[in-house]
């Protein structure tokens, strides 16, 4: 007897099968959402912790953090090409021949900026509702530089010169711009000095991260950092114009005159003047601002000049490459390093802690003369690295204790032009001298100790007087 199927019984049957199906299906999405995941977190995980770090304490808020990462992008993009023009100029061809074409490099390079530093500062400095525009066009023209110096770096043609000399001013500007942004981005309670210091990590942060890509790439063939670089400054001029728009606003600043005291202005400001915002700076502010740029000077000096010295006389057991490998890494710990303590100090005693640092590399220096080493070079570099860094925070500190904020932003963007222009001069000097070790410690040492004893009593001074000297109305 043949029993029949249940309507019932067959659509229970196929409601089974369905739901089978569905779990099935859910089953295998939920898999693949796993592994996707699983593959997204080496690139999310990190870049959220990053984001983390970057916008603690009212930093997302305010806009800081986009400028530290903006800051970051910015360095990662430098050491890209950094890394080419080094393969290029400097390492592809014999030392003499090295020599030569970096002396041709600083010539055509170098010496227009000198000429165009001047005018950077003060040109941004008037410009001031394009802040973001400007660190915006900065990205972009080193990113366009950057595919005609991957071009440039094949054929060794003439046009590598100009296109390295807009990449250096390109950077220069926006280290001019970035300086003035950001006292406009400080979160609620924050220094200047744990804003800058911040930034600078930030920035030291990922050139660490970059060179050793930059390296990897470069093994590729010598255009591949370039289009590194290029990537990278495409993303930092959209980067750019997420900042904030108050970074725009010029509402309620005025041109800084960087001099000490009334005696010292020039011109027309020797007389009363109706715009009471123009201020001299005081004169704890222009005695740092002097002993930094002996610091910068030094710093631009040692880089050249130990790259030809490093490569021709090369650290024990090492190569060249290694050997300045191995002494930049040794500038960049202490430059990290100063950074750190610097913003864990607090900008306390500005003026005692510059006089102190310098010191100490100035005596590190007279030792490095008196009994050059590989070892005392390197020692050198690590305590110019900390130096300069915390050295540039406390003069910070005194911008923003001595300089009405009416005219700070315009200092800070003064300032920075002036220290620019010593590390090009350091590099010129660095260049200049026979590759002597002796010879070239003591002029190093020369030009730091130029800088502390033309400025130490005077930074002493105000530290006696607790900073209390005012800058004056022009």
């Amino acid at each position: 007897m043949a029993t029949a199927r249940s309507p019932q019984g067959t659509s229970g049957t196929g409601g089974v099968k369905g739901n089978n199906q569905r779990g099935g299906a859910g089953r295998t999405g939920g898999r693949l959402r796993s592994v996707g995941r699983a593959l997204h977190f080496p690139v999310t995980g990190p870049a959220r912790g990053i984001r983390k770090a970057t916008h603690a304490h009212g930093a997302g808020e305010s806009g800081l953090g986009k400028l530290i990462e903006l800051h970051g992008v910015n360095g990662a993009g430098d050491v890209m090409i950094t890394v080419a023009l080094a393969t290029t100029v400097f390492f592809a061809v014999p030392t003499d021949e090295a020599r030569g074409r970096v002396a041709l490099y600083l010539a055509i390079t170098m010496a227009p900026f000198t000429l165009l530093a001047p005018v950077i500062g003060p040109l941004l400095d008037r410009l001031p509702h394009g802040r973001r525009a400007a660190m915006a066009g900065a990205m972009l023209a080193r990113a366009l530089l950057a595919l005609v110096l991957s071009g440039a770096v094949i054929t060794g043609s003439i046009e590598m010169y100009p296109a390295a000399l807009g990449v250096l001013v390109a950077s220069k500007a926006y280290g001019v711009v970035r300086s003035a942004v950001v006292p406009r981005l400080l979160p609620p309670r924050f220094s200047l000095v744990k804003a800058n210091s911040r930034v600078t990590l930030g920035g030291l942060l990922a050139t660490g991260v970059a060179a050793p890509i930059a390296a990897g790439l470069q093994a590729l063939g010598p255009r591949w950092p370039l289009y590194g670089a290029f990537v990278i400054f495409v993303a930092g001029t959209v980067l750019s114009f997420s900042l904030p728009h108050k970074v725009d606003s010029a509402k309620g600043e005025d041109t800084a005159l960087l001099a000490a005291d009334e005696a010292h202005l020039h011109g027309p400001h020797r007389k009363p003047v109706k715009r009471p915002g123009l201020r001299t700076v005081g004169i704890a502010v222009t005695h740092a601002l002097a002993v930094n740029a002996a610091i910068r000077c030094l710093a631009g000096f040692l880089i050249f000049f130990l790259a030809f010295l490093l490569r021709q006389h090369p650290l024990a057991g090492q190569s060249a490459a290694v050997s300045l490998g191995m002494v930049a890494v040794a500038a960049g710990v202490g430059n990290a390093l100063g950074t750190a303590v610097g913003a864990w100090l607090k900008a306390r005693a500005p003026e005692v802690i510059i006089v102190t640092v310098v010191a100490i590399e100035l005596a590190v220096a007279v030792t490095a003369a008196l009994f050059f080493s590989a070892f005392l070079v390197a020692c050198l570099a690590a305590v110019a690295g900390f130096s300069q860094a915390l050295a540039k925070l406390s003069l910070d500190a005194l911008i923003q204790r001595d300089v009405p904020e009416l005219v700070r932003t315009s200092a800070f963007a003064r300032s920075e032009t002036l220290l620019q222009m010593s590390w090009v001069l350091g590099g010129a000097i660095g260049i200049a001298l026979p590759l002597n070790g002796t010879l070239g410690m003591t002029v190093g040492a020369v030009v730091l100790a130029t800088g502390w004893l033309t400025t130490v009593r005077g930074l002493l001074t105000s530290a006696r007087h607790g900073g209390r000297t005012r800058p004056r109305v022009a």
